[in-house]
């Protein structure tokens, strides 16, 4: 069997999917790509079934040596490989690829031709950075053997990734206590702090007035917009709880989820809200791309 032998493992290099569903009622939440749509997209490239077992490199990617020749898809934010993005490449056996800092965005995603051959954990290959769940970020000296599922045929010629919106602007519809909240959240900016991770995106702006009181722990969706009484909002994120107590003014659209797993500390972002009807809108016109990638 083929593998990738790791030279360099980058700040925060993990194998991820599209994480594993159905425990979050044993307080596990589904993990997964941070943006799975360059997870998905890098995959459909290279010929694999769109939740294969990926590269997740994170701000500073990893160096990698390929022991045979192989087809992979670099996609997400650039990492200065010098290698072009969102399209399939042929590597030879011997071969190197050198991610460096990110250039744009936080993260970028490596697909391999016949995906990751890991153990999976609850049916997921996805590594829970917080928990351990699912193995650990990669170290130097690890090797990574590549299986040999395929779906179709690479795809050699590049694509364009949908922007949708502007960068910097979230979309997103009412919360369970919408009505508890005004329109502050939606007049100012904020900052992504340093203290976010793959559980939270913790936001530094102008404080909303969070309602005094307390009110019934309940279940918390990726995405979810949290308020603590601090008046800081928290945006949570792949490697969320699954309940909290905090209020939520909003709900990131699935359409903009990807855009969370590219937000850097120290961007900044704002909040538009849209309807239930726009958010579907927006990611039907998503999921056609999604599949203009697919060739038989």
């Amino acid at each position: 069997m083929s593998s990738i032998h790791v030279l360099s493992p980058g700040l925060q290099t993990t194998v991820q999917d599209l994480g594993r569903f159905g425990w979050t009622h044993f307080g596990v939440s589904a993990s997964g790509a941070a943006d799975a749509l360059a997870l998905r997209s890098a995959n459909l490239l290279v010929g694999n079934a769109e939740n294969a077992a990926t590269l997740e490199m994170t701000l500073a990617g990893a160096e990698m040596q390929f022991d045979s020749a192989t087809v992979i898809a670099l996609t997400g934010s650039d990492f200065g490989a010098g290698l072009p993005m969102w399209t399939a490449i042929e590597l030879k056996a011997g071969d190197a690829v050198r991610c460096a800092a990110t250039r744009s965005g936080a993260r970028c995603y490596m697909a391999v031709r016949g995906g990751l051959a890991v153990p999976k954990a609850m049916g997921s290959a996805s590594v829970h950075v917080i928990t351990g769940v699912g193995g650990r970020p990669l170290r130097k000296g690890d090797n990574l053997q590549i299986g040999s599922d395929t779906v179709r045929k690479p795809r050699f010629t590049s694509v364009v990734p949908p922007l949708g919106n502007p960068a910097g602007l979230l979309r997103v519809t009412p919360a369970p206590q919408a009505e508890w909240f005004g329109d502050d959240l939606y007049r100012a900016s904020y900052t992504v702090a340093e203290e976010s991770n793959r559980m939270g995106l913790r936001l530094r702006g102008a404080a909303i007035p969070s309602p005094a009181g307390h009110m019934l722990t309940e279940g918390v969706p990726l995405g979810a917009i949290q308020v603590p009484p601090d008046g800081q909002p928290i945006i949570l994120f792949v490697e969320h709880q699954t309940t909290g107590g905090y209020p939520k003014p909003a709900n990131v659209i699935s359409a903009d989820f990807w855009r969370l797993g590219q937000l850097r500390p120290r961007d900044e972002i704002s909040f538009e809200r849209v309807t239930i009807e726009q958010a579907v809108d927006f990611l039907r016109e998503q999921e056609k791309w999604i599949y203009s990638l697919v060739r038989t």
